[in-house]
């Protein structure tokens, strides 16, 4: 990522997710501060969401943004990813749990537009970006609130138990875990130790997350390759892909009771209550992306 300010990926999520609020009918995800956070008006949004062919020469990190932006199930995705872990954070609310902790929170605006006064927000992120986050904030003259810290952490060097120890988030307390747009960049082990630091959270803990699935035909394998080089392009290159079933049991491995996985064209539709969405099959970009919650509850008395 960029030293000097946000990952290229947490930019195209974040005017994905604005340009949702625009173009798309019905919303999936209501989020009136992304494009407020970002400082740009609808009239810049619409252009953006032209198709990136129709831009020619622009260079291959724009070219990124724009695609993120005008691809229809990519930017639904964005949205039901995080319509999704809202909800499930809310229903945990409901249930008592009072931390959320965001790891690679980038530019999400949930912190900002938390309705649950009693929960407690962690966002963890790069420094850098962190620090840019707040730079637009303070411009943009969002208010930060009470019940927001932010964690920085730069995995390369700092260990998240000890930063997240230090900023007052409590381990023995249950929390739900947001983990979003993340995973294909970690390594399997990397993502593994991660998993086994939340496993060991106190009960009821749980994780969202997604991942991509590795490819079954040499078509779709080639297609994901392809994909792959444009992510390696930015410098951000995609190191992991996990099976279903292998994955979930490894979450149960860790100790985790329940496992949720959707695919990313199941998730769009279950939200647009529209089975037609994608009427003979999901796009190429969504193919290999799912949606997983893992969670431990305590056992009745």
């Amino acid at each position: 990522m960029d030293n000097e300010g946000p990952s290229r990926t947490a930019l195209v999520t974040a005017y994905a997710r604005a340009y949702h609020q625009i173009a798309d009918r019905p919303r999936i995800l209501t989020d009136p501060l992304a494009a407020r956070l970002l400082g740009v008006s609808a009239d810049e949004l619409t252009e953006f969401g032209q198709p990136a062919e129709d831009r020619p020469g622009a260079n291959a990190g724009a070219g990124i943004l724009r695609l993120g932006v005008s691809d229809r199930p990519r930017r639904l995705f964005f949205a039901a990813r995080s319509r999704f872990a809202e909800d499930r954070v809310a229903e945990a609310v409901a249930a008592g749990v009072r931390q959320v902790v965001i790891l690679g929170a980038g530019l999400d605006t949930f912190a900002y537009r938390n309705p649950h006064p009693s929960l407690r927000v962690f966002e963890v992120d790069h420094p850098a970006t962190q620090a840019w986050k707040r730079q637009r904030l303070t411009e943009s003259g969002i208010d930060l609130p009470d019940r927001l810290t932010f964690v920085p952490v730069d995995f390369e060097t700092d260990s998240l138990a000890t930063r997240l120890e230090a900023a007052g988030f409590v381990r023995t307390d249950p929390a739900v875990f947001v983990w979003l747009g993340v995973v294909f960049y970690l390594t399997p082990d990397a993502a593994r130790t991660t998993l086994e630091y939340i496993a060991g959270q106190s009960e009821p803990v749980e994780v969202i997350f997604d991942y991509l699935q590795a490819a079954d035909t040499e078509e779709d394998r080639a297609k994901l390759r392809a994909r792959e080089h444009r992510a390696a392009a930015i410098g951000e290159p995609w190191l992991s892909y996990f099976t279903p079933d292998d994955l979930a049991a490894q979450l149960r491995a860790l100790g985790f009771t329940d496992v949720e996985d959707h695919s990313a064209a199941d998730l769009i539709a279950g939200y647009l209550d529209e089975s037609a969405e994608f009427e003979d099959e999901p796009p190429q970009a969504l193919r290999p992306v799912h949606l997983l919650r893992a969670s431990r509850y305590r056992a009745p008395a």
